[in-house]
């Protein structure tokens, strides 16, 4: 059989499970159209008799290319297909989208929306897939155990399941920024006015250790907790999100990620633990 033919055969065999994986991972069958492209013709420029699982060769290409399309969405170009390039025969795109929704459900895919693209592949992969954390590790640039804490974290979000984010960014600073000068003037109004009505926060057991309680419901109860507090906290985006950063001696000891819906503040989640702030990208910022 033509090499080409037999590659082009073994990508649609294939092909259901690479769409599954980029739809939960993207959330939109135009990109997803886009990732599976793009996997087959990375098959076509590697030698294939190297590779000894196929099903899961392709698993990991689709997964870095879904990653980098997170990371860049705002910046991706499309680029043509070149039309020396054979593509696999696409099914029907309205049944494929119809399928796709109600295998994922909406409500999983909002929470989905909320992940930063490491946790996202992480949870979708392992939860989803059963790929083991072995596999993960070299696609996310981390090892086995920051993975499985990205899994883990990404799991907790999508079970608590918080509100979608705001994605303008420099408003969320802004409030973040807010709530900072409250807490550290020890504002109490202040504090409210930031805060949703039923806001959460919730501690790692490294944060309990520092004195946070497990988990502070209500913006009475969260704002006398951080009344006077945050004198050593920055804002900082983690993960691509805004966030707070706490350093302490010239050292991150806390990383406080903020979910804000609307103009206020709807949850936090407080990690003290020194191996999972390992995972996190924490860039922060100079304050305004």
């Amino acid at each position: 059989m033509d090499e080409k033919k037999f590659l082009a055969e073994q990508f649609e065999a294939n092909r259901p499970r690479l769409r599954a994986v980029a739809y939960r991972m993207l959330g939109s069958t135009a990109e997803v159209d886009d990732a599976v492209q793009e996997a087959w013709l990375r098959l076509g420029r590697t030698d294939a008799s190297a590779v000894d699982n196929l099903g899961g060769w392709l698993t990991t290409v689709i997964a870095r290319i879904c990653l980098d399309m997170l990371r860049s969405r705002k910046s991706r170009r499309e680029e043509p297909i070149g039309p020396h390039v054979p593509e696999p025969v696409a099914d029907n795109p309205s049944e494929r989208e119809t399928e796709m929704a109600d295998s994922v459900g909406a409500a999983l895919l909002v929470v989905l929306e909320t992940l930063a693209p490491a946790e996202r592949l992480a949870f979708v992969l392992h939860d989803m897939f059963a790929v083991p954390f072995e596999e993960i590790a070299p696609i996310v640039g981390r090892t086995p155990a920051a993975a499985r804490q990205l899994a883990s974290r990404a799991r907790r979000r999508v079970q608590d399941t918080p509100p979608a984010p705001d994605p303008d960014l420099s408003r969320q600073r802004g409030i973040v920024e807010a709530f900072l000068a409250a807490s550290r003037n020890g504002d109490f109004e202040g504090l409210l006015a930031v805060l949703a009505p039923d806001v959460v926060v919730r501690a790692d057991q490294a944060a309990q250790r520092l004195g946070s309680l497990p988990v502070i419901r209500g913006a009475t109860a969260v704002a006398e907790s951080f009344k006077g507090r945050a004198q050593a906290a920055r804002p900082a985006l983690v993960d691509g999100e805004i966030g707070v950063a706490v350093i302490l001696g010239g050292a991150l000891r806390i990383v406080l990620r903020v979910t804000i819906s609307g103009d206020r503040i709807a949850a936090i989640d407080a990690t003290a633990n020194a191996t999972e702030i390992e995972t996190f990208d924490v860039e922060v910022l100079d304050r305004s």
